[in-house]
C-alpha cells in the first residue's frame, strides 16, 4: 500500500510535533504529500446573553499562535523537499472533523500523536486519537 496523501492532525503538542516528523520520514519514503490539520475547538452552545466578541478575540490569538507553528513545520518540510499544506478548522467535534476531512479528501493515512494532554485531563476529556482510530475510514498511525 502506498501512502501518497498523509494527514497530520496537530494540537501543537510535543506528541503532534513528533508525529509530524514521522510523517515527514514516511513522505520521503513514499514521495507523499503532507497536510497539517489543526482544529480550533469552539463552544457548541451559548445562551442568548453570550457575547461572541470574546470568542472572536480568542480565535484571533489562537490563529496567530498556530500560524507561527505552521511556519516552523513548513520550513522543516521545505528543507526536506516535502510538499506540505495546512488547514485550520473551527471545530465543535474534533474527532468528527478530522475523520470527515480525511474521508472527503481521500487521505491514504492519518499520522497523529497519541494525545496532547496528560494526567487527569486525558482521563476526563477522553482521547481524540482513540476516536479517530474508531471512526476513520483509512489507516491511522498513532505515535507515542
Amino acid at each position: 500500500m502506498l501512502f501518497k496523501n498523509i494527514l497530520v492532525p496537530s494540537d501543537l503538542s510535543n506528541k503532534s510535533f513528533h508525529a509530524f516528523k514521522i510523517a515527514m520520514d514516511m513522505a520521503k519514503k513514499y514521495d507523499s504529500k503532507i497536510t497539517l490539520l489543526t482544529c480550533i475547538q469552539v463552544d457548541a452552545w451559548h445562551h442568548k446573553f453570550y457575547d461572541s466578541r470574546a470568542d472572536d478575540e480568542l480565535l484571533k490569538k489562537q490563529k496567530k499562535i498556530i500560524a507561527t507553528y505552521i511556519k516552523k513545520l513548513e520550513a522543516l518540510a521545505n528543507n526536506s523537499n516535502i510538499s506540505m499544506k495546512s488547514q485550520i478548522l473551527r471545530s465543535v467535534s474534533v474527532v468528527k472533523d478530522i475523520t470527515t476531512y480525511a474521508k472527503s479528501r481521500k487521505f491514504d493515512l492519518i499520522v497523529m500523536g497519541s494525545h496532547g494532554r496528560t494526567g487527569v485531563d486525558k482521563l476526563i476529556l477522553g482521547s481524540v486519537a482513540n476516536g479517530v482510530i474508531q471512526k476513520s475510514s483509512c489507516p491511522v498511525l498513532i505515535i507515542k
